[in-house]
């Protein structure tokens, strides 16, 4: 596991939008920056879920979240003006983002892969982060000290067989963090890593290996070491990485 402490107050007066938050990593990082000081923007398409971890959030009298749903399968360009309209207005900056959020698709062989299901996959994986990302810069560039995590995974690194539409968007995630690096290199106070959080027991997980026991996987939240250094003023000069929780 990756080896870090966080202090308490580590996050203290941020602002960190994170997608996907209403199960399973995104959830799990959520909490982990509130719980650390930061104010989370929920972002996600179940909203039932979002409020969910917002009242968790204010039970634990931590700094009080937003819910933003926002379906990034379907989202259109003038939605993501509009979110970064609303943050302007509503936060004047951003100082975060975690790009969790993502699908696997099926895991077929390409010969078998629909077109459909592969632009589906790389709509959510990919586009929406590019989207998300070119949006909100403008804000994170606000920051004292900014950073962006992107989600990417082993079968981004190395291409394994059946894994499809999948693989091919999380090798284009590491993509688009290391071309966000190198142009926010020395030019600003944002910087851009990715994280490969590996086998861990999630809803994905256990649709991608149904056979496979899942209390043999740890916990979202006993990954949450990495996600909370790379979002946190001690990893200020990290840039361009790519890193595993595990």
């Amino acid at each position: 596991m990756f080896d870090y402490s966080a202090r308490p107050d580590l996050l203290k007066g941020r602002i960190i939008l994170v997608t996907g938050a209403g199960r399973g990593i995104g959830e799990a990082a959520a909490k982990a920056y509130a719980a650390h000081g930061a104010t989370v923007l929920l972002l996600g398409k179940n909203e039932e879920n979002l409020n969910r971890v917002y009242d968790e959030i204010e039970a634990a009298g931590w700094p009080q979240a937003a819910v933003i749903p926002l379906n990034l399968e379907t989202a259109l360009p003038h939605q993501f003006d509009e979110l970064a309209a609303m943050i302007e207005r509503e936060f004047g900056r951003l100082d975060g983002l975690l790009h969790n959020a993502g699908i696997v698709g099926p895991r077929t062989p390409i010969e078998q892969l629909s077109g459909d299901n592969f632009m589906r996959v790389m709509q959510v994986n990919v586009n929406a982060a590019f989207m998300l990302t070119s949006t909100l810069l403008p804000l994170l560039k606000l920051s004292e000290d900014a950073s962006v995590i992107f989600t990417s995974s082993s079968v981004g690194r190395k291409g394994r067989a059946y894994w499809g539409a999948y693989a091919v968007s999380k090798f284009a995630t590491e993509g688009l963090m290391q071309v966000v690096a190198d142009e926010l290199d020395g030019t600003s106070r944002v910087r851009a890593n990715s994280v490969n959080p590996g086998a861990t027991r999630t809803d994905m997980r256990a649709k991608a290996y149904p056979g496979e026991n899942p209390s043999v996987n740890p916990l979202p939240e006993t990954i949450m070491p990495v996600y909370l250094y790379l979002m946190g003023p001690d990893s200020r000069d990290v840039n361009g990485q790519a890193m595993d929780a595990q």
